[in-house]
């Protein structure tokens, strides 16, 4: 056997694989002897039939899987041990006039080739590193929301603008009807506010749903229509007042403390704003870790300039679809997906550079840590590490678990690599500046 690899370009190369009749005679012939002495055929005994009738009616077909499974074990281990850095998989070139009735095959194959380039984790100008604060008012409004939630109802006969109103919005053309308690407070406008104001139980409030709320979310929370519903409808919906009460706020006493965090954690209204502030900042971390991960990545698929064989891969993506696609899907599919094959290939390299590979150690670490923080939230503070060890022995025996696992810690441990290697600069924000910034 004799396999050769011809560069075309950078990102192209043709593999030839020349298999002789001595590769595989040996092994066709010793199959073929062990079908002849269980081939079950009319007018022979079993074991007798004769060779030849065996050859000619086996011998072709035993030869190509033979043949087959020797060129992909050959391919396979000629790109290992000459480690040859492909994209996708290599591709058999379209052969017209092959003949399988020669003894000697000569075999060819397309590969992609992944390219070599530089990645530059220090731009010119830092990648934004937000820091989220929780502001004065975002605590205050979280402790408003607090009291709310446990005072007390107090019914009226008549609405105010500080009351909440139970009813229902409907507007049957529409397909609106939607139970709902509204805070007063929550409407856009005089003109929506006054139309409830004054009402009593019973009666029933015409408004048009253009304009209603400021927020997106009191259109969903409300009337139960998305955003993109919400900007185009313009429909009149009529509210029947069910219930009008008035929500008294719960007094900031050590009574509602201990409700919240537990007998003597929080003692006085500062400190409840120090913990509010201390759990929502806390809770932020998430929200900017994220973040970065997202500005990193695309700096860097960005500022991380290579070719790829592109006409290569989207043969590659035609030949491996799950349905037949014709080249101008293939050519759409790889369009959508060649940003991720990009940022794919920078966070190979990165791993590669700084062996950041994930262990088995590591991960069973990680499922560990995972486990006991779960089991913590069920109030098992200590568990031995027996059982720790034998509920990630079940998990990382799941296939589908491990690759979930394994791509969780990835990312913890590029996220530490980046917090440590990219130039970052240190952005504080309140959580409204932040929303506003990335998301608008």
């Amino acid at each position: 056997m004799n396999i050769t690899k011809e560069q075309i370009d950078d990102l192209n190369a043709v593999v030839k694989v020349a298999i002789a009749k001595d590769d595989y005679h040996d092994k066709v012939l010793s199959i073929l002897k062990d079908y002849r002495k269980t081939a079950n055929i009319p007018g022979f005994r079993k074991g007798h039939v004769p060779m030849g009738l065996v050859q000619k009616q086996y011998g072709m077909a035993v030869r190509v899987d033979e043949v087959n499974k020797l060129l992909q074990d050959a391919l396979g281990k000629f790109l290992s041990e000459e480690k040859i850095d492909v994209l996708g998989n290599p591709l058999p070139k379209n052969q017209e006039h092959f003949d399988w009735n020669v003894e000697d095959y000569t075999f060819e194959f397309d590969l992609g080739m992944a390219p070599k380039f530089d990645i530059n984790l220090q731009p010119k100008k830092g990648i934004s590193a937000y820091e989220i604060t929780a502001d004065d008012k975002m605590i205050d409004n979280q402790i408003t929301t607090i009291r709310k939630q446990y005072g007390k109802l107090v019914s009226k006969t008549e609405a105010t603008k500080d009351d909440e109103v139970t009813g229902s919005f409907k507007n049957e053309e529409a397909g609106i009807e939607s139970p709902t308690t509204l805070e007063l407070k929550r409407l856009k406008g005089k003109k929506n506010l006054s139309a409830f104001v004054g009402t009593k139980v019973g009666e029933v409030v015409t408004v048009k749903t253009k304009s209603l709320f400021d927020e997106t979310v009191d259109y969903q929370t409300h009337l139960k229509i998305n955003e993109e519903e919400a900007k185009e409808l313009n429909a009149e919906v009529s509210f029947e007042i069910t219930e009008i009460n008035n929500r008294e706020l719960a007094d900031l006493d050590q009574e509602l403390f201990d409700k919240l965090f537990g007998k003597d954690a929080v003692k006085s209204a500062t400190e409840l704003k120090d913990k509010i502030k201390e759990d929502s900042e806390r809770q932020f971390v998430q929200q900017s870790d994220q973040q970065l991960m997202n500005d990193v990545t695309e700096h860097l698929i960005k500022e991380t300039k290579f070719d790829l064989p592109a006409e290569f891969l989207q043969r590659w993506i035609q030949s491996t679809g799950e349905k037949e696609m014709s080249p101008e899907e293939a050519k759409e599919e790889y369009e959508r997906s060649e940003k991720g094959l990009r940022y794919q290939l920078i966070e190979g390299k990165i791993v590669a550079d700084n062996k950041l590979q994930v262990t088995f150690d590591e991960l069973k670490d990680y499922a560990k840590d995972m486990i006991k923080a779960q089991m913590m939230q069920y109030g098992q503070m200590n568990p031995e590490d027996k059982e720790l060890e034998d509920i990630a022995a079940r998990i990382l025996g799941n296939q589908e678990e491990v690759k979930r696992l394994s791509e969780q810690l990835m990312n913890v441990k590029m996220l530490s690599f980046f917090k440590e290697n990219v130039k970052l600069k240190t952005k504080k924000v309140t959580f409204d500046q932040f929303v506003k910034e990335v998301y608008n």
